[in-house]
C-alpha cells in the first residue's frame, strides 16, 4: 500500500487539479522497482503510475525524472509517460505518471522505434551536457556543459566514475585510462549535441497499447548519438531491423560498430560501482584494446 502520507499529498493534488472528488480504488504493485517503489494506482478518474522512495535516499531524484520526461516529450517524437505531479511527504518523495497500459509488439515495432528515435536525436543544442545534473541509475550523473563531446565525456563521465572506482584498478589500468583519453579526439567522429534518452537498454522502453516504443526511466543530456546506440547493445542488444531503421533515417558515421565499446565504458563503470568487481574484466578489456 502507499504509505498514508502520499495518499494525502495526492488527495491535495487531485483537489487542486480536479473539479470533482477523486478515490483511490485499488493498489497494485508493477515490476522495475529495484531503486524505487512502483505501483499502479487505480482511482476514479483512471489509472496512474507511483514510483515513490525515502526522499533522503536519493535526494531530487523525482524532479531530475520529470525533467528528463519532459525534455524527450518536447522533442514530440517518441511517446514518454505525461508527468502529472512530484512531491514530498513526510519523509517519502514520489512521482506520480500517466498509466501506459501495456500493448502487443506487432511486426513494424522495431523499425518505427529505430526511426523515432533517431528523429529525437536529430534535436540538439549548444552544448554537451543538460541544465540540471541528475541520477543515472542510482548513482548522480553530473551534466556541467562543455562546448566539445571529448571533454564532456571524459570529464563528466569517465573521470568522475573511474574515481569513484579507483580502488578497484590497478596503476596500469589507470594510466591506460589516461592513454585513452589522449586518444580520444582520434577515434570519436565529431558529432552535433544529440538529445539523448541516456539510459536506453531494454528495460527502458515499453509496448504501448498503439504498438509503438514508449520511453522510460531517462537520464537525459545532449551527448554523442553513439551512446545511446551503445546502451541499446549492452545487455544482449536489440532487433537489428532496429539499427537499420536508425540508418535509413540519420546514418551512422563510418564504423560506428567498432566504437560501441567506448561508449559502453561508462554504463560499465556505473555498474562498477553499484554491483561490484564483475564488470572489471570487461573495463579493463576496453580500454586495453583501445
Amino acid at each position: 500500500m502507499i504509505p498514508q502520507e502520499i495518499k494525502d499529498s495526492l488527495a491535495g493534488f487531485f483537489s487542486r487539479s480536479q473539479h470533482v472528488p477523486v478515490y483511490i480504488l485499488e493498489v497494485s504493485s508493477l515490476s522495475g522497482g529495484c531503486i524505487n517503489h512502483v505501483q499502479r494506482v487505480k482511482t476514479s478518474i483512471g489509472d496512474f503510475c507511483i514510483k515513490y522512495n525515502m526522499s533522503d535516499r536519493f535526494p531530487g531524484m523525482f524532479t531530475c525524472e520529470a525533467d528528463g520526461l519532459d525534455l524527450l516529450k518536447s522533442s514530440g517524437e517518441i511517446r514518454v509517460p505525461e508527468v502529472c505531479c512530484t512531491g514530498e511527504a513526510g519523509s517519502f518523495a514520489y512521482i506520480l505518471l500517466e498509466f501506459i497500459d501495456p500493448g502487443k509488439r506487432q511486426p513494424f515495432f522495431m523499425r518505427d522505434f529505430g526511426k523515432s528515435l533517431a528523429r529525437m536525436h536529430r534535436h540538439t543544442a549548444g552544448y554537451f551536457g543538460h541544465t540540471t545534473d541528475n541520477y543515472m541509475g542510482s548513482l548522480p550523473q553530473s551534466n556541467n556543459k562543455h562546448d566539445d563531446w571529448n571533454s564532456f565525456f571524459i570529464e563528466e563521465r569517465l573521470m568522475k566514475q573511474v574515481s569513484l572506482a579507483e580502488n578497484y584498478f590497478s596503476s596500469p589500468d589507470l594510466a591506460a585510462f589516461d592513454r585513452l583519453y589522449d586518444r580520444l579526439g582520434d577515434i570519436l567522429p565529431a558529432e552535433p549535441p544529440a538529445m539523448l534518452h541516456g539510459d536506453l537498454w531494454g528495460g527502458n522502453y515499453m509496448v504501448a497499447t498503439d504498438g509503438k516504443a514508449c520511453l522510460i526511466d531517462p537520464a537525459v543530456y545532449y551527448g554523442h548519438r553513439e551512446a545511446d546506440i551503445a546502451m541499446t547493445t549492452l545487455f544482449g542488444g536489440f532487433d537489428e531491423t532496429f539499427y537499420a531503421a536508425y540508418r535509413e533515417e540519420y546514418p551512422l558515421e563510418k564504423g560506428w560498430e567498432k566504437r560501441l565499446d567506448i561508449f559502453k565504458l561508462y554504463p560499465l563503470l556505473i555498474h562498477l560501482n553499484l554491483f561490484g568487481s564483475g564488470y572489471l574484466g570487461s573495463i579493463v578489456s576496453i580500454i586495453r584494446k583501445y
